[in-house]
């Protein structure tokens, strides 16, 4: 299930584990912003065991292009497609 984004009021919804879960916040409340205000397009993120077909598309194309492989568990992700660019986002706990 998808949520909206709060950018005017910061929570830690859904990244509570992280040890630094308010940092976490203020950098998705930010890329809300961000979106709202360039596209006017709300920022929505799902819990990363909802949403295995995003991890495994951030996943394929960080190991294809860069060599990367993260070790940090996935906590919440988005994906979507404003003015024909596509975005991929994934918010790690560490």
């Amino acid at each position: 299930m998808s949520k909206i984004v709060d950018f005017e009021n910061v929570s830690v919804a859904g990244l509570e584990s992280s040890p630094v879960a308010d940092a976490l916040a203020g950098l998705r409340a930010n890329e809300a912003r961000y979106f709202m205000n360039k596209y006017k397009h709300e920022f929505t993120v799902v819990a990363a065991d909802e949403s295995q077909d995003t991890l495994d598309y951030v996943n394929r194309i960080l190991k294809d292009e860069r060599d990367i492989a993260f070790d940090a568990k996935p906590l919440e992700t988005s994906r979507f497609q404003v003015e024909g660019i596509r975005f991929a986002y994934v918010f790690y706990e560490d």
